[in-house]
């Protein structure tokens, strides 16, 4: 009896708290509505064979109890190996739910990789930790790309002989913008493990898979700021391999992209025309792009590795418990062989970089310069 009240008050407390519960849903900002309207019909059918089979187990168990006077024998329990009737309705029930189940997910999917002729394509790279992002340039079409062009200067392996490919827009950031209301395709990649490509916003969402490219498509609808999520954990710093993407309108996204660079021109040159060093925001850039601010904190916090705020000149231990002290010859060490004098208290996750001297002087350069 016990057992039966805790489920009818479990499952009276679970109505009341799924129509009275804090939490939601955030808008969706894309075309991808339905995929709301499916997860609704998802909730409801199994909420409905949740109601029933909790208010049949207490209904046996309250009806079945034992009593005090109940004499041993007096309802002998019958023996019925079937009942057809009964293994009718349960088959007619159950194939109709998972039809139901089914049905509007398939519908939706299918929708989901069926792109559009207008669709604008973009290419979505990731690497632990950090996501990157490969545009059409003028001619609206991306260059080929093939695995033997990779390297740390053409992370997309882009076919320099190509002539698509040399006016691809690179954005080696965490920032991605999009124009409202254009449809576009996402063709996922990953260089090293299994990332998940996710915008919550935009109900979106696909893994992306070493050695395969993945995609879907859709069409932003508000105009915004969205965070990117990695949905799927590849590694320590999983939970902050992070990104933006904005969805400007028109005006808006042309300024954004006239400011990048395309694989033919190479990278934007920096300026001192604020008063920054070329050479200190060049070195902050490929930090960045490199996703070194994923482990490296700017702002003397520690998080994967330690923080780059004042590091410069400061004597650290290491998991041998000696003594280094942290200026440009470690630093080059650090990014040629990251394990081989790991700071004590850290996990050894840092891969070796393989960037030019000019690069890492660049980046030794930025650190100096958050430095006392």
């Amino acid at each position: 009896m016990a057992l039966a009240i805790v489920l009818i008050v479990l499952l009276v407390g679970s109505i009341i708290f799924n129509f009275n519960n804090p939490w939601g849903a955030t808008p969706v900002a894309s075309n991808w509505g339905s995929i709301d309207e499916t997860i609704a019909i998802t909730f409801v059918i199994t909420g409905i064979f949740f109601i029933a089979i909790t208010a049949f187990v207490a209904l046996a168990l309250i009806k079945f109890r034992y009593r005090k006077t109940t004499v041993w024998g007096q309802h002998p329990a019958q023996n019925k190996p079937d009942n057809k009737k009964l293994e009718v309705w349960l088959t007619i029930i159950t194939t109709v739910g998972i039809c139901a189940l089914l049905a509007p997910g398939l519908k939706v999917y299918s929708d989901f990789v069926e792109v559009p002729p207008e669709a604008t394509v973009i290419e979505v790279v990731a690497k632990q930790w950090q996501w990157s992002y490969r545009l059409p340039g003028a001619d609206g079409l991306l260059g080929k790309s093939t695995i033997a062009e990779f390297s740390a200067e053409n992370p997309f392996a882009i076919d320099p002989m190509d002539p698509a490919g040399q006016d691809d827009i690179i954005v080696a950031s965490n920032e991605l913008h999009l124009l409202l209301d254009q449809p576009i395709q996402f063709l996922l990649r990953s260089l090293d493990v299994l990332h998940n490509f996710y915008v919550p916003q935009f109900r979106a969402k696909m893994d992306m898979v070493p050695g395969q490219v993945s995609y879907f498509w859709m069409t932003p609808i508000t105009v915004g700021r969205f965070e990117v999520l990695c949905a799927e954990y590849c590694g320590l710093a999983h939970y902050n391999m992070r990104g933006t993407v904005v969805v400007d309108n028109a005006r808006d996204y042309q300024t954004w992209l006239d400011k990048q660079a395309t694989f033919a021109g190479g990278q934007q040159q920096t300026s001192n025309a604020d008063g920054v060093d070329p050479q200190v925001e060049q070195g902050r850039l490929l930090a960045q792009n490199n996703g070194c601010f994923a482990c490296h904190s700017i702002d003397g916090s520690n998080s994967l590795g330690p923080g780059w705020k004042n590091v410069m000149g400061r004597e650290e231990t290491l998991v041998d418990d000696s003594t280094v002290i942290v200026d440009e010859a470690y630093f080059r060490s650090s990014v040629i062989n990251p394990s081989e004098q790991l700071v004590k208290g850290f996990p050894p996750v840092m891969v070796a970089y393989p960037l030019s001297q000019e690069q890492t002087d660049a980046i030794i350069a930025f650190i100096r310069s958050i430095s006392d």
